[in-house]
């Protein structure tokens, strides 16, 4: 099957976008929800479109299959705890008061997905791309970090963690689509969603079910606003795989550091606000590190 080289791009650009709106819904229903509720929503709610996505990938392709072993299972698995936890583990951190702390480091991902890449799944990256990431996640550490602010141990081991679990959860999806032998990119992307969110889905339910059981309920009553906001983490999650279905974990992540342009866009911040210099400097390192990352890398 013929693939457009940059096309891996186009689908990073489209779940970057597609996850800042997702975002800015989530936020919503927080208030309403909690947090965890509200995480849970992009699960539960999309898993129905995800398999509506499986279905509509298996009418246009009638005749592509996949192989499916044990360690696709594995691989998902993997994957889809490490995103639970990695959020779990980013919450936490924020909960210590050290947001903006929490938040450069939990940026540090694409550096770390970029190391378990390569020794996990034996990912090439170029010296160009090395650099490219490095410059684009500087930008990222940037725009994060202010003078003056205070240091602390505890968020900054749990923010690291997160980021680095986020790693594994892009490289165990990345790993669960390259074993599943599916006979068309878009086919290994789509299951693969599908099994992911199954997995997180089945794990937040059954822990609420336990030990929040009005918060699941409430999650339940709230369908008519979280359905949307389900819509867009699954729209989203599906760029997402489709992107890693074609390319490295660490160019994927790395270019979808645009994400934090495009969020300061829609919450005003770059168009209505003064930008500082130390903002526009980590701007114009994420943007020098992108360009790289695409034309050398």
């Amino acid at each position: 099957m013929f693939v457009l080289p940059w096309l891996w791009a186009v689908f990073t650009v489209v779940a970057a976008a597609a996850q800042t709106a997702r975002n800015a819904m989530q936020r919503s229903l927080t208030g309403t929800l909690g947090t965890i509720g509200a995480t849970h929503v992009r699960f539960l709610y999309g898993l129905p479109f995800a398999l509506i996505f499986l279905c509509l990938v298996k009418l246009a392709l009638p005749g592509a299959g996949f192989t499916m072993r044990p360690v696709f299972f594995a691989w998902t698995l993997v994957g889809a705890v490490a995103q639970i936890a990695a959020t779990a583990l980013m919450l936490a951190a924020m909960q210590e008061r050290s947001f903006v702390v929490t938040t450069a480091y939990t940026k540090l991902e694409p550096v770390l997905v970029a190391l378990f890449g390569v020794v996990i799944l034996g990912d090439h990256l170029s010296l160009w791309a090395w650099l490219a990431i490095c410059i684009a996640t500087s930008g990222i550490l940037a725009m994060s970090w202010r003078p003056g602010t205070a240091m602390s141990v505890r968020p900054a081991l749990l923010g690291i963690a997160s980021a680095a679990l986020f790693g594994v959860s892009a490289v165990g999806f990345r790993g669960a689509i390259r074993a599943l032998e599916a006979d068309s990119f878009v086919l290994g992307a789509t299951t693969t969603l599908v099994a992911g969110l199954a997995v997180q889905t089945v794990l937040l339910s059954g822990y609420l079910a336990l030990f929040d059981r009005p918060g699941l309920l409430a999650i339940l009553r709230s369908w008519r606003q979280s359905v949307f906001a389900g819509f867009l983490g699954s729209f989203a999650s599906q760029f997402w795989f489709l992107a890693f279905a074609l390319e490295t974990v660490a160019k994927v992540r790395t270019l979808a550091l645009i994400e934090v342009i495009f969020a300061g866009i829609v919450s005003g911040a770059i168009i209505k606000q003064a930008t500082s210099p130390r903002d526009g400097l980590g701007i114009a390192l994420i943007v020098a590190g992108v360009a790289l990352l695409l034309t050398m890398g």
